[in-house]
């Protein structure tokens, strides 16, 4: 039986009533470190089992528009090419159908799928990418859809604004230095702090597509991922500029990925379910209040 998001029952998560849909896709055909990326998805519903679903911070209970769980994309014996090309196709239905789509990984690479059907859809569409990463090479181990080449292969479709990043090569601080629509926010600031997260929000379009590498954060919190680098952003930080970003912007859709679950931790999974919840709640209150508004 398959296991819903927040184990909500089908009053509110059946798909015809369901505003929200969350997307699992198993697949991690191009990791180079640490592997377990495929069971991140399944991790992160099985943790959200126990979360409690009104949120204090906002009085808000986001699961009343409904979270529908859909079926797992998997990637098993795909290319990345492929799995890419199948999550593109599951986006563009999941928008024709005018659901929010939430995409849970899995690697990187499956943000590629998910950003090119939101950029089909929206114009004036930007993208907001949390990574310890650039990934912004051409082609990595013989492939130019590498969860290396995430960023160089969203510039292909909009307007990028990386934040977190904290590892990077010379070719990629060149590359940055010399493309307009790229913007580069290094980790070492604290985004929770409005001043910061207010020059970062100048940088994005009023629609914004959010894709979150879990390894944004600090790998004392995050331990769970391929690539920890140290000296990323708290929760704390995280939580305040998220609801700054849905107060600012219009947050039409996210992703989070690289979640590679540690069997005998699991507290980073049900920080990434939080962080789904979360993020959730603070978009959906902004749309409710815009639309009575």
């Amino acid at each position: 039986m398959r296991i819903n998001f927040a184990d909500l029952e089908e009053k509110f998560s059946g798909y015809d009533a369901s505003r929200v849909i969350i997307l699992p896709v198993s697949y991690e055909g191009t990791v180079t470190y640490r592997k377990g990326t495929a069971k991140g998805a399944k991790a992160i519903i099985r943790a959200s089992r126990q979360l409690e679903l009104y949120e204090e911070e906002t009085g808000f209970e986001a699961y009343r528009v409904g979270i529908h769980t859909a079926k797992k994309v998997s990637g098993n014996g795909l290319s990345p090419e492929e799995i890419i090309d199948r999550v593109y196709a599951r986006g563009r239905k999941l928008l024709d159908d005018g659901k929010f789509i939430v995409m849970i990984g899995g690697e990187h690479s499956l943000s590629i799928g998910m950003v090119k059907a939101f950029n089909e859809e929206y114009r004036d569409l930007s993208i907001l990418q949390l990574d310890a990463h650039a990934d912004l090479r051409e082609e990595y181990g013989g492939s130019r859809h590498s969860h290396a080449c995430v960023g160089k292969r969203i510039l292909d479709f909009a307007p990028l604004t990386l934040l977190g990043v904290r590892s990077l090569r010379r070719e990629d601080a060149d590359y940055i230095s010399q493309t307009e629509r790229l913007n580069v926010f290094y980790a070492g600031k604290n985004i929770g702090e409005k001043r910061v997260a207010d020059k970062i929000i100048s940088t994005l379009s009023e629609n914004v597509y959010l894709t979150i590498d879990l390894d944004f954060l600090d790998p004392s919190i995050m331990p769970s991922v391929g690539n920890p680098e140290p000296g990323g952003v708290s929760w704390t930080q995280a939580m305040k500029f998220f609801g700054y970003l849905a107060q600012r912007r219009n947050v039409v859709g996210f992703d989070v990925v690289e979640l590679a679950p540690l069997p005998e931790n699991i507290a980073p999974d049900f920080l990434a379910a939080k962080l789904i919840y979360k993020l959730l709640t603070y978009i959906i209150k902004k749309k409710a209040h815009r639309h009575k508004g």
